[in-house]
């Protein structure tokens, strides 16, 4: 099966007043399309910052990059490291996306749900104004918000923590991407939410979608039963196939 994605001795490193530090360093991962891979490691190993290099979010003012992240869009490979801002910006949403670690800070408390997912939609889609409406009800719906129609029509703080963290599955989902970042997509849930939150994204994975979700959750990891990648010191000290496919939490 073709890869989906390469990254390739990816070094990242920021500036400080004592020097530079290494967030990531000479990191390399590949992921075949349809799999589900969780990256584990402990805080300050490397996982959000390699998952933000994937998204090409890094501000390059302020960060170093070097190595390469190849992304498949179609026939086409893309380098986000040496690629332009515009190819980038082209491919986040529409073939990669990330779910952040706290929904309550990246939806915007002053504008409406259906908004908010309707404007994902648009960036790639632009100009169609009643698809991305219609496109915000399907995709409540698939993430298992009740009266999908109804609750476009609210705001973020009208909704549990389970189901903001949903909003922002459907946001990801939007454009149908084919790989689907999840940064500790459960780390601010109960553990009901949580089995609730790690079936759905096991349901999107199952349908198509690779998965790449970053936690430091042992629980989860030891219930997804897939391919674990474990980070330290910014690079991969452990790379295991668990065998059996499915989550079973």
């Amino acid at each position: 099966m073709a890869n989906i994605l390469d990254i390739e001795n990816l070094r990242v490193t920021f500036p400080t007043d004592d020097g530079e530090v290494h967030a990531v360093d000479n990191l390399s991962l590949s992921l075949s399309a349809g799999e589900t891979v969780a990256i584990v490691g402990e805080s300050g190993s490397g996982k959000t910052v390699t998952s933000l290099s994937v998204m090409g979010l890094h501000n390059p003012n302020s960060t170093s990059l070097s190595g390469h992240i190849k992304v498949r869009d179609g026939e086409k490979i893309v380098d986000v490291v040496s690629a332009s801002r515009e190819e980038v910006r082209s491919l986040r949403g529409r073939v990669v996306s990330m779910i952040f670690q706290d929904p309550m800070s990246s939806l915007h408390p002053y504008y409406k749900i259906g908004n908010q997912l309707g404007e994902a939609y648009l960036v790639h889609n632009k100009g169609k104004k009643a698809e991305a409406k219609k496109r915000v009800v399907e995709m409540l719906d698939l993430v298992g918000i009740p009266e999908p129609a109804k609750r476009a029509g609210e705001f973020p703080h009208q909704f549990s923590g389970g189901m903001r963290q949903r909003v922002m599955i459907a946001m990801a989902l939007m454009n149908t991407p084919k790989i689907l970042i999840a940064d500790e997509p459960t780390g601010n849930l109960d553990p009901a939410n949580s089995v609730g939150i790690m079936k759905l994204l096991d349901r999107i994975n199952r349908e198509g979608t690779t998965v790449l979700m970053a936690t430091h959750d042992s629980t989860i990891v030891d219930q997804m039963r897939k391919r674990v990648i474990e980070l330290e010191g910014g690079h991969v000290i452990r790379d295991q196939v668990r065998g059996v496919y499915g989550y079973s939490g």
